[in-house]
C-alpha cells in the first residue's frame, strides 16, 4: 500500500513537471495531469503487484515505460485543448520510468514485495 501512496504523489508530479519542460506536452488545465498521474499511479501499482519480482525488475520498468507512454499520449486525447505527441509523452514516460527504478529498488529492498518466484513454491 506505501508503494500506491508513493505513486499517488510522484506520479502528477513528474507529469506537472514535463508539461512544464517539453513543449510538445500541454494541458490546458490544471487537474489534467494530475488526473492522468492518477490514473498512471493506479495502473502501475497493480502492474507492480502482478509481476514485480527481483528477477524481472527491469522488465517491470520497461512495460511501466510503456504503459506511461501509451496512458499519457492516448489519455490526453480525452482532455478538451490538451496536445500531447506521441514524443512528448514518450519523453516523459521516461520521466516516469527514471522514477520507477528507484521505486522498485525501493520496494525490493525493503521486503514490500516478495522477492521470489511463486511458481517455484
Amino acid at each position: 500500500m506505501t508503494g500506491l501512496i508513493v505513486k499517488l504523489i510522484i506520479s502528477p508530479i513528474a507529469i506537472i513537471l514535463a508539461s512544464w519542460i517539453f513543449p510538445n506536452v500541454d494541458f490546458a488545465y490544471w487537474y489534467q495531469p494530475i488526473i492522468i498521474g492518477v490514473v498512471l499511479a493506479v495502473i502501475g501499482y497493480f502492474m507492480e503487484v502482478a509481476m514485480l519480482r527481483e528477477d524481472t525488475n527491469w522488465l517491470s520498468t520497461i512495460m511501466d515505460f510503456a504503459a506511461s507512454t501509451l496512458i499519457i499520449y492516448f489519455g490526453a486525447m480525452f482532455f478538451a485543448d490538451s496536445e500531447v505527441t506521441f514524443w512528448g509523452a514518450a519523453l516523459t514516460g521516461a520521466i516516469l520510468a527514471v522514477t520507477e527504478i528507484f521505486q522498485h529498488n525501493w520496494l525490493l529492498q525493503s521486503g514490500r514485495v516478495r522477492k521470489d518466484d511463486p511458481v517455484s513454491e
